[in-house]
């Protein structure tokens, strides 16, 4: 007998989780309520732990892979004096070592990927339809749409992202809090830049209240970068995407070195999120209630810290596949699978959470703790830098 997954959001979160119910043997049923299928933002990394999933799936392979870029090296630097930190060595070694590769890629590429596989997959995509409310009895549950339409199915996935609308049906939290830091994102053809400034590595600089990274994208044919200052933004916090003057970030940076400013100031144009997140997952009840479950930043959103946003919601959609391949409501029933997702997801998230809220303290130090955070960046290198219990899941 068929069954039906329900997922309201058509980000990666969402898409990963039509996949994961159509190679689970599930239909799966996606609601969007843009008019079409596009992804917000830039570049996004991507550790071993995500795409070994990635390449379950046969994504890493055709567009997806060209796009993508397996940069060599991780390199840490004092955004204040420009010094040397930490390197830790990525591309075939990581690989190596954790069975999957490293990746940097632009947001879009992953979520036309998805697209692509969810389409090809069977799982019915609809744009430019939002989910308003969601319900559930023992026996299904159900969303109304803005098309005044009431869509039954045996479960539901709430992917709609940070301003989760239906958050509240499994976790009623409140919205999420400003975390008082601001990220300021930007593109650039890399031959558009001085060759000084061309770069095929992950580049982290590390400042008083600051912090700046660039890595390659699109084949390694731009350069993306994020800077994150502490600060305020006003306006509705809901709208990520504000316009931003270089001017405006350059009177954030502070006390910075001039590889910091010569690389904001090469930027052509630059965009600001203001970046809220909500306090670490405290237990399973906090991911699923019933037939309804919630995964990616409707459900854990967090700071940037780690750059595991994507990972996280990549590695709930393939335990939530789990789960529901073995749910046939006799041995198992759906409201049980989904608990079972919840029990084997929470301390996880939670972890990643909590570690990327203690980076952004130690990314952002100054005084004594910049200085203890330099010595045993330089002390220790790469032993740092690697995680182990991120990647080698």
């Amino acid at each position: 007998m068929s069954r039906e997954l329900l997922v309201a959001g058509g980000g990666i979160a969402g898409l990963a989780a039509s996949i994961a119910a159509r190679r689970a043997g599930w239909e799966a049923r996606l609601f969007e309520q843009a008019p079409a299928f596009s992804e917000v933002g830039a570049g996004l990394q991507l550790g071993p732990n995500a795409t070994r999933i990635l390449r379950e799936w046969d994504l890493l392979q055709g567009d997806l892979v060209r796009q993508a870029v397996a940069p060599q090296w991780l390199r840490v630097r004092d955004g204040a004096d420009g010094g040397e930190l930490g390197v830790l060595q990525l591309g075939e070694t990581l690989a190596q070592r954790y069975g999957a590769p490293y990746l940097t890629m632009h947001r879009a590429d992953l979520q036309a990927a998805l697209l692509a596989a969810g389409q090809s997959a069977g799982a019915r995509l609809q744009v430019d339809c939002r989910v308003l409310a969601a319900q559930q009895d023992a026996a299904c549950a159900g969303v109304r749409t803005s098309h005044g339409s009431h869509v039954e199915g045996e479960a539901l996935v709430a992917a709609d992202g940070l301003w989760s609308e239906l958050r509240g049906t499994v976790c009623a939290d409140g919205p999420p809090q400003a975390t008082g830091h601001l990220a300021y994102r930007a593109l650039v053809r890399q031959q558009d830049l001085p060759a000084t400034l061309r770069s095929a590595e992950v580049t982290v600089w590390l400042a008083p209240r600051v912090h700046l990274v660039t890595y390659p994208v699109r084949g390694g044919e731009w350069l993306n970068a994020v800077c994150v200052v502490q600060g305020t933004q006003p306006g509705d916090p809901r709208a990520w995407d504000h316009a931003a003057s270089q001017a405006q970030l350059a009177a954030a940076l502070g006390p910075v070195c001039g590889a910091v400013r010569e690389r904001v100031a090469a930027m052509p144009q630059w965009r600001l999120w203001v970046l809220h997140a909500r306090p670490p997952v405290a237990s399973a009840d906090a991911l699923a209630r019933g037939r309804i479950a919630l995964l990616g930043d409707a459900a854990h959103p967090m700071r940037p810290y780690l750059a595991q946003g994507a990972g996280m919601a990549i590695e709930d959609a393939r335990e939530l596949q789990r789960v529901l391949a073995v749910a046939d409501d006799r041995v198992l029933d759906v409201p049980t699978a989904l608990r079972r997702y919840a029990l084997n997801r929470w301390q996880r998230v939670a972890q990643v959470q909590e570690k990327a809220q203690r980076n952004g303290t130690i990314f952002h130090a100054s005084g004594a703790l910049r200085l203890a955070r330099n010595a045993g960046m330089r002390l220790l290198g790469a032993r740092v830098l690697d995680q182990p219990w991120l990647y080698g899941v």
